[in-house]
């Protein structure tokens, strides 16, 4: 799978890591005290659809595109506003030609004591991140393996915050370095949030990597996923989340957000959902 951001920004799998992530974010902002926000595998910050990568592929229209023609409204729109308003004002001509990846999404919902590291190994994206993050100084960017980062920056010091892990999956044995690492950082930060994002081509081997997951002995683990096609080995037919140690209300804005998110992401307006705790202990 060739996960380059520019040929997938803003398709429905971003859609849904990043409407998980607001949720998140927006959890951490309900306190005062600061928190700091890892992102592993950052990315270039923003992606031009309009652009050569997005417009070869043309994902977004899947995506980004299709979940606002289907305006959302009540309390699903509720629960989008922060994500929402932030794509909005990467547009602020009102039409959508640009698409706000992880690290400036996050960068939107930072108040003044909060931190981002945004972590990046591609030269050419690391720069971009760069120009895109100048002058903010609640922003670190890093040129770094999102590996090696999630041993190295955790834990925070301000000891509140969420691990955003998303590797490209471009190389076999993702899987296991997923759950290696994020079993690794978690004997080193056992009170983080750790949002851990996955394709989804093979239910079979998904279904054996949330089972090794749950064989971790981690207290709470929740697992959301959502399926817009057909099962395909030649494409991604759906996307999938594992949050460690997920806010207390999170379950709860899940079981609204998933399927209103299914049905306007789906290629058939009927997609599928699934919502359930791998660990459950409270």
């Amino acid at each position: 799978m060739n996960y380059r951001h520019g040929f997938h920004a803003g398709n429905f799998a971003e859609v849904v890591k990043h409407a998980v992530l607001a949720r998140v974010v927006a959890h951490l902002r309900t306190k005062p005290g600061a928190f700091r926000v890892i992102d592993t595998h950052a990315g270039p910050g923003m992606t031009r659809l309009t652009g050569p990568e997005a417009s070869r592929t043309g994902e977004w229209h899947r995506g980004i595109e299709r979940l606002l023609a289907a305006a959302p409204a009540g309390e699903m729109s509720d629960l989008l506003a922060p994500y929402m308003s932030a794509v909005a004002d990467a547009n602020p001509d009102g039409r959508l030609t640009l698409y706000p990846g992880s690290p400036a999404l996050v960068r939107a919902w930072l108040r003044p004591q909060d931190r981002l590291v945004a972590c990046e190994l591609e030269p050419d994206t690391v720069a971009e991140l760069a120009r895109h993050m100048r002058g903010d100084r609640r922003v670190k960017v890093v040129t770094i393996d999102g590996w090696t980062a999630l041993g190295a920056y955790v834990p925070p010091k301000e000891r509140r915050g969420a691990a955003l892990i998303d590797p490209p999956f471009e190389v076999p044995g993702e899987f296991g370095r997923l759950a290696d690492g994020l079993q690794r950082a978690h004997r080193k930060w056992p009170t983080g949030i750790y949002l851990m994002w996955y394709p989804i081509k093979n239910v079979v081997e998904t279904d054996a990597f949330a089972r090794r997951i749950a064989s971790l002995g981690i207290a709470r683990i929740l697992r959301a996923e959502i399926s817009v096609a057909p099962a395909a080995a030649d494409r991604l037919s759906g996307t999938g989340l594992i949050i460690v140690n997920p806010p207390w209300a999170l379950e709860g804005e899940l079981a609204i957000l998933l399927p209103g998110l299914a049905a306007a992401l789906a290629d058939d307006l009927r997609g599928a959902f699934r919502l359930d705790w791998l660990c459950s202990e409270k």
